[in-house]
């Protein structure tokens, strides 16, 4: 096999009420959700920086998009400190499922929050 740069190239994160998940979503990542129709699917851009050409992702409203507790698990970046970002999961109507938990000294650290859909997503940081 060929090596590649990264296993994953983009996320989606299925939504039922994409109104109140945008509202969620940008209030824990503390930014402005910028949202398009892509098709028929409803679509949100998680926050990311275009120019250093890293992996993206958005929530997505539309037909074969349920939200799940069980599916894949995505990690989000938290940033510098995740904990930033899971200090504001339970005011945006999220629940913590996972709190902030040290993998290793080289790898960081990790927590798991369930959204206002039902997904279970992970978060990661390096302290």
């Amino acid at each position: 096999m060929e090596k590649i740069k990264d296993a994953v190239v983009w996320a989606e994160i299925p939504v039922l009420n994409f109104d109140r998940a945008k509202a969620f979503y940008s209030k824990i990542f503390d930014f402005d959700m910028l949202e398009e129709m892509m098709g028929s699917h409803r679509m949100g851009f998680l926050p990311m920086e275009p120019q250093a050409k890293g992996v993206g992702g958005a929530i997505v409203q539309g037909q074969g998009y349920t939200p799940s507790a069980l599916g894949t698990k995505v990690y989000l970046n938290g940033g510098s400190d995740l904990s930033q970002i899971l200090d504001r999961v339970n005011l945006a109507d999220g629940k913590i499922i996972q709190a902030k938990t040290k993998i290793t000294d080289e790898i960081g650290y990790f927590a798991v929050f369930e959204d206002t859909e039902g997904n279970h997503i992970c978060l990661h940081s390096v302290k």
